[in-house]
């Protein structure tokens, strides 16, 4: 495997997420932290299916109890602005480690003037989710220079009929994320090869990153490692909000942007050949910052654990690529 990329050499590369193995439930391996499951975004459409994902995470050594709040409904929103903020502050106090969001949607945004983020990073919680969660890891390190995770979600990877049926590698980064084991990602890569740089890893849902732009949230970070990914948006729409950072010069500031999943589209007869692939070639030829694709990162599975915030390093070697993270201190 290959040395974090300031020092690397060449190795065998490491093996593709898919060939990643789940560690085995807490009943036959070391105890597991527990996770308190909040909902600030949308609302749980069916609360007996969440209850059931939560019982898969505690089959897999990972119980799960649910915030006052979580399986609430108002219009659209998981409870009223109030109930959701407030969720934050009990998950803060509460004595699980891991805060985990029971789904994404809309509606965390509406919440960030209401949180406190110096309070919430000095809870020493380990915050995961994706999606609509991003503006939160992204208000976490502007505010706070906090350390979170963009990571799986209840409904999104553990409403499954049996725990034997979560993806391993989804369940086996998580572990050993919150576990402080996690060490190195490897994944495959698209784009350009020996690509070797060092950054704060960070972003998130390209749409809800390209929203937070130019409002206090939005975390100045230069020299970075930039990932993004988004779900149901044309290509087209992907290129509008990549253009749209590339103008204001975000992404000029990174030292690499990375792809994740970019998935459940449609193109149209009048794209006329135009696809993803074409607009990344198009961007590629707008600025000198490697673009890689291929994260396992997004709405779809695999799905890796991430440290938004935290000094990594990135390496890619033909279609192989790395992502070599520093030591992430855990206080609970």
């Amino acid at each position: 495997m290959p040395r974090p990329p300031s020092s690397r050499a060449p190795a065998t590369p490491a093996a593709p997420p898919s060939a990643r193995a789940a560690r085995p439930p807490a009943s036959t391996a070391h105890p597991s932290p527990s996770i308190y499951l909040i909902s600030p975004s949308g609302a749980v459409a069916d609360p007996d299916r969440a209850r059931h994902a939560a019982g898969v995470l505690a089959a897999h050594g990972l119980p799960a109890r649910f915030d006052p709040a979580a399986l609430k409904r108002a219009q659209r929103f998981a409870g009223t602005d109030a109930e959701r903020a407030g969720a934050f502050a009990r998950a803060a106090a509460q004595h699980a480690p891991i805060v985990m969001i029971t789904r994404g949607g809309y509606g965390l945004t509406r919440l960030l003037p209401r949180l406190d983020f110096r309070t919430l990073a000095r809870a020493g919680k380990q915050w995961v989710g994706l999606s609509d969660f991003t503006a939160f890891h992204l208000a976490m390190l502007a505010k706070a220079r906090a350390i979170t995770w963009a990571g799986p979600a209840l409904l999104d990877d553990f409403a499954v009929d049996a725990p034997g049926d979560v993806d391993p590698t989804t369940i086996g980064c998580l572990r050993e994320a919150m576990s402080g084991e996690l060490e190195m990602l490897g994944f495959r890569a698209g784009g350009p090869s020996g690509v070797d740089e060092r950054g704060t890893l960070w972003g998130g849902n390209l749409s809800v990153l390209s929203a937070m732009l130019g409002t206090p949230w939005f975390p100045k970070v230069k020299g970075g490692i930039l990932f993004v990914e988004d779900v149901n948006e044309h290509p087209y729409r992907i290129e509008r909000m990549l253009v749209q950072l590339l103008h204001a010069g975000v992404i000029d500031a990174q030292r690499a942007v990375v792809l994740g999943y970019v998935n459940r589209y449609a193109l149209a007869p009048h794209d006329r050949g135009y696809d993803l692939p074409a607009a990344l070639r198009w961007l590629r030829a707008q600025t000198k910052v490697p673009i890689v694709t291929g994260l396992p990162f997004g709405h779809d599975r695999p799905k890796l654990t991430l440290p938004h915030g935290a000094p990594v390093g990135l390496a890619t070697e033909g279609r192989s690529g790395w992502l070599v993270l520093d030591h992430v201190n855990h206080e609970h």
